[in-house]
């Protein structure tokens, strides 16, 4: 099972680099919206870099420090996406962002939450929400054109199934190893078919 999960997460490392070398190519003709997306991914791309290079470069095995600043920019980043796209007030996105600070500065300066996971569920919760708002809005308002509506409905699968799991696996006392690897094998299926989406969605992508 170990070795199912190292060759799920190696795909997933190459879908997303070919997403980001992609997005890039395509970025001059995405609309101001629309490179929300690519700022989304692309900062998931950075984060994982992180956690590739700095215990290979740097020699520093404990990269958990990256958690809240991957919690963060997460949550702001994409809540941020749809709040632009459901044309709420910019307040709302400024909140957020006050939000996301604030949780780094008590977990950095306070450690607080102790356990960052439950910042975690709440944010992918909140997320869930807001693009499931927009799915349906979108579905719903046939006459204009959504060119990243798969993304939207990849993003509101993902984040779904993921706290599902999450859950799961926080509730269960002793896990095996093999129960381990399979659920972050599932968790990483998932992020590829997120993956996969942002491919075909920007392959199709036209001036």
């Amino acid at each position: 099972m170990a070795e199912l999960y190292k060759a799920i997460l190696f795909l997933n490392y190459a879908l997303l680099l070919s997403v980001i070398l992609l997005g890039a190519a395509k970025y001059r003709i995405l609309n101001h919206k629309e490179k929300q997306y690519f700022h989304c991914i692309a900062f998931l791309f950075f984060i994982e870099l992180l956690n590739l290079a700095l215990p290979y470069i740097f020699r520093l095995n404990d990269t958990s420090f990256l958690y809240p600043l991957y919690i963060a920019g997460e949550f702001f980043l994409l809540t941020g996406l749809f709040i632009r796209k459901l044309d709420w007030s910019r307040y709302v996105l400024w909140i957020v962002g006050v939000l996301a600070t604030g949780f780094m500065i008590s977990k950095y300066g306070f450690d607080y939450p102790a356990n960052a996971d439950i910042a975690k569920v709440v944010s992918n919760i909140i997320i869930i929400c807001l693009s499931g708002f927009t799915l349906i809005r979108e579905i719903k308002n046939t006459s204009t054109q959504n060119r990243f509506l798969l993304v939207d409905a990849s993003i509101f699968f993902y984040y779904s199934v993921s706290v599902f799991i999450f859950i799961i696996q926080h509730q269960i006392a002793n896990l095996s190893e093999n129960d381990y690897y399979t659920i972050l094998s599932a968790n990483n299926i998932l992020s590829s078919i997120l993956y996969c989406s942002f491919l075909y969605t920007f392959f199709r992508l036209k001036k």
